[in-house]
This record gives structure tokens, sequence and C-alpha cells, in this order.
């Protein structure tokens, strides 16, 4: 039983996670194309919450619930499935928390250009510009780690 309530977690949160990456870079995107501070700043404050509360929770509880479903299934650390899901995972993970640190960036400057009445410095376009770029390894591997749970190919 204890298998299936983790389980039950497991998937709970690798929806959270996907979905609020999903999510929260699509609000970003919105309020960068924009070119508004104020929209960015509110906007960015938002992300970082989500992204802090949602996605790092969730991105603590799958290795969790992965690796005790794993022990508890019996199935072998070295199958191609399990690694390449793992590989997958960190390769999310090390593209993630330069995202947060990026987003965190983009906000402090768009809430300095607001309260300085400014326009948005170069710098925050640069930021922006990496944030975006890691973004997408971090989506496609993800994709890819779902693809190898739900069908858990043999090589």
């Amino acid at each position: 039983m204890l298998y299936f309530y983790l389980k039950f977690i497991h998937v709970l949160s690798s929806t959270i996670l996907f979905g609020t990456g999903i999510g929260t870079a699509s609000v970003m995107i919105y309020g960068h194309r924009t070119k508004n501070p104020i929209v960015i700043a509110a906007i960015s404050k938002y992300v970082v919450f989500a992204d802090w509360i949602f996605t790092g929770t969730s991105g603590i509880l799958q290795p969790l619930t992965g690796f005790a479903m794993i022990y508890l299934a019996g199935f072998s650390w070295t199958s191609l499935w399990i690694l390449g899901s793992i590989l997958g995972y960190v390769v999310a993970a090390c593209c993630w928390f330069p995202v947060v640190c990026l987003q965190i960036k983009m906000r402090d400057l768009a809430i300095e250009t607001v309260k300085n009445n400014t326009t948005l410095p170069e710098k925050y376009h640069r930021y922006f510009l990496y944030w975006f770029i890691l973004g997408w390894p971090a989506f496609l591997s993800l994709v890819g780690v779902f693809y190898l749970m739900t069908n858990k190919p043999v090589f």
C-alpha cells in the first residue's frame, strides 16, 4: 500500500513541477513582451514565489518518492529507463537553479527600474535571454523523463 501512496505523491508532484514550470515560464514571457517594468516587476515577484514554493517542493519530493518506489518495487538501479530518468532530472535541476537566480535578478532589476523611473537596463535583457535559453533543456529533459517513466522502455 505504501508504494501506491508514494506513486500518487510522485505523479501529483511531477504534474505540479511540470505545470508550474510551464505556467511560470509563460507568464514571465508575457510580462517581458510588454516591455513595461511595472508589469515585469509585479509578474516576476509572483514567478519567483511560485517557483520556490511549488517547483522547489515538488523538486524535493520527486527524487524522494522516486527512489523509494524503485526500492520498494525492486527495480534495478541500472535499468536504462531509471538511469535516463535520473539523468534527465539532473539536467532539469541544473538548469532550474540558475533560472531561479536569474529570475530573482530580473525581478530586482525591474523593481529598481520602477523605483527610479528608468528603463530596463541591458543587463535585464541579457538575463532574460539566458533564462529563456536555460528553460529549453529543462523542459525537454522533463518531457524525456515523462516518456521514460510512463513507458519504461527496454533498450
